[in-house]
């Protein structure tokens, strides 16, 4: 525990984890086991239950957030780059009106910004230098797998059912939230939704390294992510359709 405090900015190098490592694989086993056993209810669940596990988990997400900040201030290490401004922070308050009322808009917005977001954190982690028994460490990958969980698991029980149609507005909201973090970041020399730069760890430090600026990866990224997550509804809307025609 004597590390428990610390974050990424104070820590001494070596006494983290590198990815795909025994320990990150074990939290990426713990996720599948979640999204498996949660998906198993979910589909089960009456509707009753079904609204008492989405507010829980939105709730659990919250709760998450809030000990974030608990044990930042508790350590004195709380400092701008930790408001909830990055895309993960905006979707737990994202599910959380969700939770209570959903609609489709948000619904998308989940299914296209959420869940790879959550993902891409969880495969490829950022805080590598934090050991397992860190507050920073246990938020990160709980928050995380809190994150892809909700949506995936409505996905999966056909309440979430995206359509083509709707990634106009999901790609206009992310655009129009980018435009005033990107402000912010210049305001506080922060690096909300990794606009300013983009660490080692971080796929998008490639497109930094082959074409100058970690941004062309933006369009590139998010163009192969509405690919591979929209092709799979694409296929079943007219495999559906088909069928239907033949009746």
């Amino acid at each position: 525990m004597e590390y428990f405090l610390e974050t990424t900015e104070t820590i001494q190098n070596g006494l983290g984890f590198q990815h795909y490592d025994s320990l990150h694989l074990s939290w990426l086993f713990i996720f599948i086991a979640i999204v498996i056993l949660s998906i198993h209810y979910y589909r089960n669940a009456s509707e009753s239950n079904r609204a008492k596990w989405r507010k829980i988990t939105a709730l659990l997400l919250i709760l998450d957030e809030l000990w974030k900040m608990f044990f930042l201030f508790a350590g004195g290490n709380y400092q701008f780059s930790y408001l909830p401004l990055h895309l993960c922070s905006i979707n737990i308050f994202v599910i959380a009106y969700h939770a209570w009322k959903p609609n489709r808009l948000l619904s998308s917005i989940l299914y296209t910004v959420c869940i790879p977001g959550a993902l891409a954190a969880l495969l490829f982690p950022s805080w590598t230098k934090l050991p397992l028994m860190n507050f920073m460490h246990l938020h990160s990958f709980t928050v995380h797998i809190l994150l892809a969980l909700y949506p995936i698991v409505l996905t999966a029980a056909g309440e979430i059912h995206p359509k083509l149609s709707d990634i106009p507005k999901c790609l206009g909201i992310l655009v129009g939230a980018a435009i005033p973090i990107y402000l912010i970041n210049l305001w506080l020399g922060t690096n909300f939704m990794f606009l300013m730069e983009a660490d080692v760890n971080n796929p998008l430090y490639l497109f930094e390294q082959a074409l100058g600026s970690h941004l062309w990866g933006f369009p590139i990224i998010i163009s192969a992510i509405l690919i591979v997550m929209y092709t799979p509804w694409i296929l079943h809307d007219k495999r559906k359709e088909k069928l239907s025609h033949q009746h």
